[in-house]
């Protein structure tokens, strides 16, 4: 029986991360949500992680806390890879963007736009000067690392293009694709080489064996079939798995092949023979990724049921399951001291956590629906929450107790956002509306009017006297917040605003959007005027 892929969209809204040595001191970010890919850096020594949520987590396999987490995205990511020294992490999401990610600062190097749907696989070629990537529009487009232009687009396949790798000497490019087949391109003129057809339904994955004569392809109809690179020929046929093949990796040595199915059982192959050794079985949804850990002697695999496994290959046993709470992380926040944790989740609680030891502290229980929201107060001694049940709560950081509630929306609360000084609250809402809440005493000061879609996200200026809204409408509106008029209407997305944020000194407003990019804005500018 055959599955169709259930997508799960989270908005999510982070912290800052901090720029950081190259030991990269860990702070703990518990639940993973739906885990789409996992990729090893070159050395082993971590683990990047995708999935459900539009964030990248990486992962310190010595220790196996989060150590990163890197926010840009808009939509779940679909696919990352380590560039070849691991300097570098690419990320390919479904809000058609590719992101270049500095490893050891844990910023955000360059943001490639062109895709004209989600990008389903990044892959750096092996002297790293180069990035290809695969989309749902059909196309594989080739990126030049250093500049972030686009080189070439390379056309053919009739398809979502599901996967792509780059041959160990970096002269051949192997795209997988939705149509069931797979290609061979030439790297350096983008000239398609070759055909290989044989599968019956979609082709989900393709990997290199580490000498680039053998490929290897994973399929909906539940094989995985071998090529003879040279030839085109089909080598071999494994067989066994009762459900489709989503995903497939060759050990370091190339002497097994690690497949992971929707029948949430992972199989190692014996290359040579074609012989299953062992399924290793633990997952309780279907298995999306897996990877060889550098040295080969571990396997990592992510999956639909919010957890990542470990496994020892030679034993083949789980060593571990890293996991939070029970259903996807759809936000999460420091406190102002950078202490404490704060992450909300579709399974309607709020979780407070030590940073420093990655111990639970709270689970604060009170919301009806899950939560998308959270914000510290300026002194971290208050935490506000917003919730597809329609209400804000606030809660006692220190006692984990709660406060109030403040229930006047009409539609879920995606935003919440505290004034500088502490005074004010500000939410967003599907119900078109933003309200204005004084904390002293939980009474709704005013609502404001004029957006045509729901808030998604509010932000105030760090002098406290602006505010910004963005919407699913595609504008952002700035705000006066002493008198809650309108000043101004920023359009320029072509489709709806999921974040905006100020600049630390309020001249400039970023805003995120459905349409792949991020703007820029001159407030200073905008305001001096009013």
């Amino acid at each position: 029986m055959k599955r169709a892929v259930l997508v799960a969209v989270a908005v999510v809204a982070l912290g800052t991360v901090a720029a950081g040595e190259s030991a990269l001191p860990p702070v703990r970010t518990l639940g993973f949500g739906v885990v789409w890919v996992v990729a090893w850096s070159p050395k082993g020594r971590y683990l990047a992680v995708g999935g459900g949520a539009s964030v990248v987590h990486l992962v310190d396999t010595a220790t196996w806390k989060v150590v990163r987490t890197f926010e840009g995205h808009m939509l779940y990511v679909w696919s990352v890879s380590f560039s070849p020294d691991g300097t570098l992490l690419a990320s390919g999401s479904a809000d058609e963007t590719i992101k270049l990610w500095d490893v050891v600062r844990g910023t955000e190097v360059r943001t490639l736009v062109g895709h004209r749907w989600l990008v389903t696989s990044v892959a750096f070629s092996p002297d790293g000067k180069l990035l290809a990537s695969g989309s749902g529009d059909g196309t594989i487009k080739l990126w030049d690392v250093g500049t972030g232009q686009e080189v070439r687009t390379l056309v053919g396949h009739t398809g979502w293009v599901t996967s792509v790798a780059f041959s160990p000497d970096g002269k051949l490019l192997a795209s997988g694709s939705w149509d069931g087949t797979i290609k061979l391109w030439d790297v350096a003129t983008g000239k398609e080489l070759r055909t290989l057809a044989g599968h019956t339904e979609a082709v989900f994955f393709v990997a290199f064996s580490p000498d680039g004569k053998t490929l290897a392809s994973g399929s909906r109809d539940t094989t995985i079939k071998l090529w003879d690179v040279a030839t085109g020929k089909e080598l071999r046929t494994l067989a066994g798995h009762t459900d489709s093949v989503s995903s497939v990796a060759f050990s370091p040595d190339g002497k097994l092949l690690a497949s992971g199915s929707w029948d949430r059982t992972i199989k190692l192959w014996d290359v040579a023979t074609g012989r299953e050794p062992r399924a290793l079985a633990g997952h309780v949804g279907p298995v999306y990724s897996v990877a060889f850990s550098p040295d080969g002697k571990t396997l990592v695999s992510g999956s639909w049921d919010k957890t990542i496994k470990l496994w020892d290959v030679a034993a083949r046993r789980e060593l571990r399951t890293l996991t939070g709470h029970t259903d996807v992380v759809l936000c999460v926040a420091f406190s102002p001291d950078g202490r404490t944790l704060a992450s909300g989740s579709g399974d309607k609680t709020i979780k407070l956590w030590d940073v420093a030891t990655g111990r639970e502290l709270q689970t604060l229980v009170g919301h009806a629906d899950g939560v998308f929201f959270v914000a510290f107060s300026p002194d971290g001694k208050l935490l506000a929450s917003g919730s597809g049940d329609r209400t804000i709560r606030l809660w006692d950081v220190a006692a984990g107790r709660e406060l109030r509630v403040l229930a006047r929306h009409m539609g879920p609360v995606y935003s919440v956002a505290f004034s500088p000084d502490g005074k004010l609250l500000a939410s967003g809402s599907g119900d078109k509306t933003i309200k204005l809440w004084d904390m002293a005493t939980g009474g709704e000061l005013r609502t404001l009017t004029g957006h045509m879609g729901s808030i998604i996200s509010v932000a105030f200026s760090p002098d406290g006297k602006t505010f910004a809204s963005g919407s699913w409408d595609k504008t952002i509106k700035l705000w006066d917040v002493a008198t809650g008029r309108e000043l101004h209407t920023l359009a320029g997305h072509t489709d709806g605003v999921f974040f905006v944020a100020f600049s630390p000194d309020g001249k400039t407003l970023a805003s995120g959007s459905a349409d792949g990019t991020v703007l820029l804005w001159d407030v200073a500018a905008l305001l001096r005027g009013r």
